[in-house]
């Protein structure tokens, strides 16, 4: 079976004598010596690597979903991922989809024991840092609570009386909130609570 390969380029600018066939002409000449067949070429010129959302590269993503091709090849990861972030999310999007990734500046080939090694070791440094933030999120969590600070949303005071006022008129949860400016949800939980006198304080 034939193996199926698409290569995305990108340029920031069509000025200053960026050419995108510079990167194309080498992925070409890659995809051939490895008999693989081109797909398609999925080209951004003079768009930011910075952008998150980038037509070409989201054409490829869409593609690679529906498994149009086996292999995605790029010159250098600067000229496909804005992050080391965006690069290991798409490389675990790609793994997950059994489709390859070939980048020709650093020498990664996810289609050799090797390159499938070097994804490995980088998709562990993912999931350590994913682990490492999440911990300092925690440990932040309990520093505020052992200081006392109150955590969540704010607390809304509730006038539970009005509330069961304009309920026994027959206005409808609806009506209500929007004339006393609280979330319908509040509205309900007051109700259901049967909060019916006094000032009640409620989380939203």
């Amino acid at each position: 079976m034939t193996t199926r390969v698409a290569i995305y380029a990108r340029v920031s600018t069509t000025n200053h004598g960026q050419d995108v066939g510079l990167q194309t002409r080498e992925q070409h000449q890659f995809a051939a010596a490895r008999g693989w067949q081109v797909f398609d070429d999925y080209i951004d010129e003079g768009v930011s690597g910075s952008k998150d959302s980038r037509p070409e590269l989201n054409r490829l993503m869409a593609d690679a979903h529906k498994r149009r091709f086996d292999v995605v090849c790029v010159w250098r990861f600067d000229r496909f991922a804005r992050s080391v972030s965006h690069l290991l999310r798409a490389l675990e999007t790609f793994n997950a989809l059994g489709i390859a990734f070939v980048s020709l500046g650093e020498q990664m080939d996810t289609t050799t024991p090797t390159g499938k090694m070097v994804f490995t070791v980088l998709a562990a440094v993912a999931e350590l840092e994913r682990s490492l933030i999440v911990e300092r999120v925690r440990a932040g969590l309990r520093n505020a609570r052992a200081k006392g600070k109150r955590l969540g949303r704010p607390r809304v005071a509730v006038d539970a009386a009005r509330i069961g006022r304009l309920r026994a008129q027959g206005r409808s949860i609806r009506e209500i909130a929007e004339e006393l400016g609280y979330s319908r949800s509040l509205v309900h939980k007051t109700i259901a609570n049967g909060e019916a006198r006094g000032v009640a304080i409620i989380g939203d």
